[in-house]
């Protein structure tokens, strides 16, 4: 398995208008190790979004290439690469985007289900992955029965349901207070290491983004290391 669970290289990205184009990324390169964790610090409107979009294959870069477990990923039909997001990358963002209709465990059994998972082997991990992160007891809660910082935590369970190889989160506790987030942060990282997942977050948090192996920024739609 490639020590680089994700490489960008020289990715580019345009978005067009009745204007013109506007090019947001111009030759972004980033590596992931696994087990790293990195800090993507920008202010809003530098491409912070479409640079996470990129890599969790969401969107195809116009130039460049993004690389999964040294595989040539981004420029793959939508079909290919929506087998790779499922089986490799996980998402956690600012709001935790759970299913009200179905219980804490369900919303990370279904995830598990979708790529093949056997009911109640995606159950069992359900479980594990509560405890882990001290919701046991709360597997048959809706989302709409548990606090913020709950919510939030079985968001990150199910991001890491299918073991990813790269977790790409956006502000993932830009919605809790500054308690709850030191919190939830611990345990994100706790398990990001615990599993060896290369995890880029997306922060404006500058405490949290200390914590992190290293800090990157976008400038004129480049990436560069801050410190």
């Amino acid at each position: 398995m490639n020590d680089l669970p994700l490489r960008l290289a020289g990715v580019e990205r345009r978005y067009r208008s009745g204007a013109g184009e506007l090019p947001v990324l111009r030759g972004a390169d980033l590596t992931l190790a696994a087990g790293e964790i990195v800090a993507l610090v920008a202010p809003s409107g530098t491409g912070k979004s479409t640079l996470l979009h990129l890599a969790g294959l969401l969107e195809r870069p116009d130039g460049g290439e993004v690389f999964v477990d040294g595989k040539a990923a981004g420029t793959l039909s939508d079909d290919a690469r929506t087998a790779i997001r499922r089986s490799t990358i996980g998402f956690v963002y600012q709001f935790h985007h759970l299913l009200p209709e179905f219980t804490a465990e369900e919303n990370i059994v279904l995830p598990q289900m979708a790529a093949g998972t056997p009911r109640h082997t995606a159950r069992t991990r359900a479980r594990e992955l509560l405890a882990a992160f001290g919701l046991s007891g709360r597997e048959g809660h809706p989302p709409g029965k548990l606090s913020g910082g709950e919510q939030q935590r079985v968001a990150i369970a199910r991001a890491l349901a299918n073991r990813p190889r790269i977790l790409l989160a956006d502000e993932p506790t830009g919605n809790l207070d500054v308690g709850t987030s030191a919190r939830v942060f611990g345990e994100l990282m706790e398990a990001v290491r615990g599993q060896g997942v290369a995890a880029l977050v997306a922060t404006h948090n500058p405490d949290l983004a200390q914590q992190m192996d290293r800090i990157v920024t976008l400038e004129a739609g480049v990436v560069v290391p801050v410190g």
